[in-house]
């Protein structure tokens, strides 16, 4: 019995679709079968499109607001100099 196995991203190693129709169709069915929200986007690597699970409107939105706050060290023990 053969199985269709997916050409898969080599960076990413997601499963590459033709195009933006073929992307969403899979999206769908997924939607239909298990009830998971995807969406689609072009890669960068490969210029094929792939299924996310982010929702792209709320990245954007997460990017704008997180460069209007100052970064922050995560070193465990860091204390800021205090300025005067």
């Amino acid at each position: 019995m053969h199985y269709f196995i997916p050409k898969r991203c080599q960076p990413t190693n997601k499963v590459m679709y033709h195009d933006r129709v073929q992307a969403r169709i899979a999206a769908d069915k997924i939607f239909r079968e298990n009830g998971t929200e995807l969406w689609t986007y072009q890669c960068e690597f490969c210029g094929t499109w792939h299924l996310t699970h982010h929702d792209p409107q709320e990245s954007v939105a997460r990017t704008k607001l997180s460069h209007s706050h100052k970064p922050r060290s995560r070193k465990r023990g860091y204390k800021p100099r205090q300025r005067y």
